[in-house]
């Protein structure tokens, strides 16, 4: 079920937000909890039914081992370091054959001219993002940082709806407190009205930029043969302003239908092509996967603790296994790559001394992340060479009608990207008035018109 459809916004949503309060009115508070961890469970398994015993099976396991580490607070340093492992492991096996297995298979029939049959298994929706939430749950409750709940609440942390499918990815001790506050198991019309706004702001960018800006970059990417240099400029800068419209959109969404259950989820995006510096990128784009990079993987490896070369390295590495937590590929890992090369390479420039402009910077910067999302999109070396082949071929120079509308969709995706005010900066300014439900009304009518195909959101195959 998708956010952007009729059955959910005229009849799940709805629906699921009417009985919650119902129960939380007229029930004990663990009626409310059930009611929106079944809701949840539907809207998972309404995609394919098939799914739902692996993320049932993958919640038991989880919260076994969860309830195992916290128990062994007072036992020897061994055994809880074992405890979680055995957690993580588990976890990272069940990514890795869903995910990763037909990509090692094939790897290894190319390199020993073997003939291994691919397993061909259907990614489960969601399956990175509810994994990587619970690696996350394993390691606090290994700190400390996790307290222990029922697991009615850990089956409504973990499949929650609005993060389920792409996030963002949660942390539990932000979590669960909020479904337990007296004030949550109310309507509050604030956040109703907030949350139904911030909503509206996210399916307009899903389905009124981003799914306009999608034909331009598939063409480019997945049907033209060859592209001359202003098609390569179009194809490339479609998509990427159709990735950032297409996932902020989600996250606009999730954040706006979890508050309307008065539930505030991290924020997501910070304007991310404003950046000035790839640093100053990750603390804007996938701002939870940052979060969970650095706290997880960088920190564990030591950080920036065990002197230079060694901070370099876990930058490198970090982000080559977050490329590779975006797809079963070559090209995802170069992706990766690039960005933890970038990074020391801007530590290294730091040491120099030399500020550079800002308008310098961002140019350095928005160029270097539009040249990586090339090899994040493409399905292929060959498709992503030919598209960073036509961006340098100067003497192919072609201009034509289609191409000069294509150009000005860019430049207006460009002009809200850069100048207005993104999301969460609205959602400040917003006041429940007249002004504002026009607004509301205007972008939901006009988003609404757009409902002409199903259109899922880029970050589901991720």
């Amino acid at each position: 079920m998708l956010f952007n459809s009729y059955e959910f916004i005229f009849v799940f949503w709805p629906i699921s937000f009417i009985v919650y309060f119902l129960l939380n009115r007229l029930c004990p508070p663990v009626f409310g909890k059930l009611w929106l961890a079944a809701a949840s469970l539907f809207f998972y398994s309404y995609w394919s039914i098939k799914s739902l015993p692996l993320i049932l099976a993958s919640i038991a396991f989880n919260y076994v081992m969860g309830r195992s580490i916290s128990h062994s607070a007072d036992k020897p340093i061994r055994l809880r370091k074992l405890l979680l492992t055995l957690g993580i492991t588990g976890n990272v096996l069940l990514l890795g054959y869903y995910k990763y297995a037909d990509f090692f298979i094939t790897n290894i029939n190319s390199l020993f001219a073997s003939h291994i049959n691919l397993l061909e298994l259907a990614l489960p929706l969601g399956i990175s993002f509810f994994t990587f939430t619970q690696i996350a749950y394993l390691v606090d409750a290994y700190r400390g940082k996790a307290k222990e709940y029922s697991i009615v609440s850990y089956v409504l942390f973990v499949t929650f709806y609005p993060h389920l499918i792409a996030g963002p990815i949660l942390h539990h001790k932000e979590m669960m407190p909020q479904f337990d506050r007296p004030r949550s198991k109310v309507i509050i019309p604030g956040n109703v009205a907030r949350g139904f706004f911030v909503f509206c702001v996210g399916l307009f960018k899903k389905v009124v930029i981003a799914d306009t800006l999608a034909p331009i970059a598939t063409q480019g990417f997945d049907v033209s043969t060859h592209l001359g240099f202003v098609e390569a400029w179009i194809t490339s800068l479609a998509y990427t302003f159709q990735l950032y419209f297409d996932f902020s959109g989600y996250s606009d969404m999730a954040i706006g239908i979890a508050l309307l259950f008065n539930i505030k989820l991290p924020i997501n995006f910070n304007s991310p092509y404003k950046a000035v510096s790839i640093k100053d990128f990750w603390s804007r784009w996938h701002m939870t996967l940052s979060r969970f990079l650095k706290d997880y993987i960088y920190i564990p490896l030591g950080g920036n603790r065990k002197g230079k070369f060694r901070t370099y390295f876990n930058l490198v590495a970090t982000f080559l296994i977050g490329g590779f937590w975006h797809g079963a590929g070559w090209t995802f890992i170069m992706w990766g790559l690039m960005h933890g090369v970038a990074q020391v390479i801007q530590r290294l420039w730091q040491k120099t001394g030399v500020a550079l402009p800002r308008w310098c910077g961002w140019l350095i910067t928005f160029l270097f992340i539009n040249f990586t999302w090339v090899f994040f999109r493409a399905t292929s070396w060959d498709d992503a060479l030919k598209v960073l082949r036509g961006m340098i071929s100067i003497g192919e120079i072609h201009v034509s009608l289609t191409l000069a509308g294509q150009v000005l969709l860019i430049l207006a995706a460009f002009a809200l990207a850069m100048f207005a005010r993104n999301s969460m900066e609205l959602k400040l300014k917003f006041k429940p008035n007249l002004r504002y439900a026009a607004f509301i009304a205007g972008l939901f009518v006009f988003s609404i018109l757009y409902f002409n195909q199903v259109s899922e959101f880029l970050y589901f195959t991720f």
